[in-house]
């Protein structure tokens, strides 16, 4: 027991560690973009030798794919009644943004480099597809709501917590809601307004 007990201290440390790590990293890729950024800088802010980043994270490709690793953790909206998946969804957002700064950081890094910008269209692309496919009128336009879904999600996420626009930073989580949860409602489940062979211009 003691010898456990002696060898949980470094466990915690190492997770301290790449926590620390991490952290600088997503501030530094923000600020410095990804091409700027160098380990050498990420260390110092991370009060920890270069070496040690090197360490756990091979490079600063690894460490980049490592600082920006999001999981959206979706939910199953095929189990959600068909008249409340732009509410549900709405508010699954709301609550991953305010509940991990992983998600605020990530979309910093992402709006402010190209190597950001197409590691957020990955990860919106593989999470949020296959989640809209489900309930969707046509599975082949999944592609195009779930990018109109981000477009609303990501433009509110800027806004509220990144930017903090009065008055979205400071409306109340149910209003935002009420305002996201229709237009996401259309986005996933309504019908699609417009389409090639009906262009008679």
């Amino acid at each position: 027991m003691h010898r456990d007990q002696a060898a949980d201290p470094a466990p915690r440390r190492s997770d301290a560690t790449r926590a620390a790590i991490l952290t600088a990293a997503r501030e530094r890729f923000a600020a410095d973009g990804y091409d700027r950024a160098t380990i050498r800088a990420i260390a110092r802010d991370a009060d920890i030798d270069p070496s040690m980043v090197m360490r756990y994270y091979g490079n600063k490709e690894g460490l980049f794919a490592a600082a920006t690793e999001a999981d959206l953790r979706l939910p199953d909206l095929a189990a959600v009644p068909r008249d409340e998946v732009g509410r549900r969804l709405a508010r699954h957002f709301l609550d991953r943004w305010e509940q991990d700064d992983v998600m605020t950081a990530t979309l910093r890094v992402g709006v402010t480099n190209s190597a950001g910008t197409a590691r957020m269209q990955g990860i919106f692309r593989d999470q949020l597809g296959p989640v809209v496919a489900a309930v969707c009128p046509d599975p082949a336009e999944a592609p195009a709501r779930a990018a109109l879904v981000a477009s609303q999600v990501l433009g509110m996420a800027l806004a509220r917590y990144v930017l903090r626009f009065p008055p979205a930073a400071g409306m109340p989580r149910e209003e935002v809601i009420a305002w996201l949860g229709p237009t996401l409602q259309r986005y996933l489940t309504g019908d699609r307004p417009y389409s090639a062979s009906s262009d008679t211009s």
